[in-house]
């Protein structure tokens, strides 16, 4: 009779099938053994310090972050486990954000796959933060009335991020894309509406928001008083568009103190529209091929002070910067505990 009544919960177990074997396994990305270089640098490094890349999705890492050779697919949907095991990636950006935003339940499965010590970069949507709407080229049709509106921004964005991340939320970078020219001669306009934007968010009980440009008109003392006096962080963004870092400390010196958001993009031999040449150029991403030692040096320094003064440094880094991003952070790691 009891077996009858309660036939489910006696029946042994059925062996997994061959073809389950095989979905798991699929399913799986390992994650490589750290060397013990890696693993003697991340001891070291202060823990207010989190640096990565960009995404997570490259096959070419393998060896060094992957424990063998993955499809871009399997990296996409299975690898940020993997990746976050590695001692020196401390942090990701999720840049997708900024063509579709993230809902609060994707946030938090991405949140869930990751350490606690780890904290995710994420771009805000280019439906707030481009000037222009665009055709499938890329190409701007007219002006965005959607541009900097901050209740669009909250609702579509913050919220969501705050939810579903929870303490692993490291910045969120809003990247306001180049302007077009009848904006760039009235800055004072588009400075109005950042403000503005920045006054309808609400507070963030983890990580920090973070304005990250395009354009050097942007880079003015009302630029920095905007942010100061709404709470927000400049976003060092290291790309062609922008003078090289040492043009942008001024800004960061008139925020100090405070936590550090950076975004080292693109190698300045590219130039400003160069992202095509260097993917061309860096194949697979799994070597260093253009070192950049000063901007590396100048970085490394802004970070060590962050880190002394007591706040956190949200560094990611573009495997467009050198040729490979989880080489560049190892050297950057380097260059911070010199």
């Amino acid at each position: 009779m009891q077996d009858d009544l309660f036939g489910d919960a006696a029946d042994p177990p059925k062996p997994t099938t061959q073809p389950a074997r095989q979905a798991a396994r699929a399913r799986s990305v390992h994650p490589a053994p750290p060397d013990t270089d890696a693993l003697s640098l991340a001891a070291r490094l202060p823990p207010l310090i989190h640096l990565g890349s960009s995404t997570w999705t490259y096959p070419g890492w393998a060896g060094f972050v992957w424990a063998e050779r993955y499809s871009e697919s399997q990296l996409s949907k299975h690898g940020l486990p993997a990746y976050s095991q590695h001692p020196l990636l401390r942090a990701v950006g999720i840049d997708r954000g900024f063509y579709r935003p993230l809902s609060a339940s994707e946030f938090e499965r991405l949140a869930q796959q990751v350490p606690e010590d780890f904290r995710f970069t994420v771009k805000g949507p280019s439906f707030v933060t481009d000037a222009l709407v665009r055709d499938e080229r890329g190409q701007g049709q007219s002006l965005n009335p959607s541009f900097l509106d901050g209740e669009l921004a909250r609702r579509e964005f913050v919220e969501p991020a705050i939810e579903g991340l929870g303490a692993k939320l490291g910045a969120l970078v809003f990247q306001i894309s180049p302007l077009p020219p009848q904006l760039r001669r009235r800055m004072s306009e588009q400075l109005q509406r950042l403000d503005a934007l920045l006054a309808a968010l609400p507070a963030l009980p983890h990580g920090v928001v973070a304005i990250e440009v395009r354009d050097p008109e942007w880079l003015t003392p009302e630029f920095a008083t905007v942010l100061k006096a709404r709470g927000a962080r400049y976003c060092l963004s290291l790309h062609p568009k922008l003078p090289p870092i040492e043009a942008q400390l001024p800004l960061l010196r008139a925020l100090w103190p405070g936590p550090l958001v950076c975004r080292w993009n693109l190698h300045r031999k590219h130039g400003a529209f160069g992202y095509e040449d260097a993917v061309a150029r860096y194949g697979e991403f799994e070597r260093m091929q253009d070192p950049d030692p000063e901007t590396r040096q100048a970085l490394a320094r802004v970070i060590r002070a962050t880190s002394e003064a007591g706040y956190r440094s949200y560094v990611t880094v573009n495997n467009k910067a050198e040729g490979s991003a989880p080489m560049s952070v190892r050297e950057l790691a380097r260059a911070v505990l010199a």
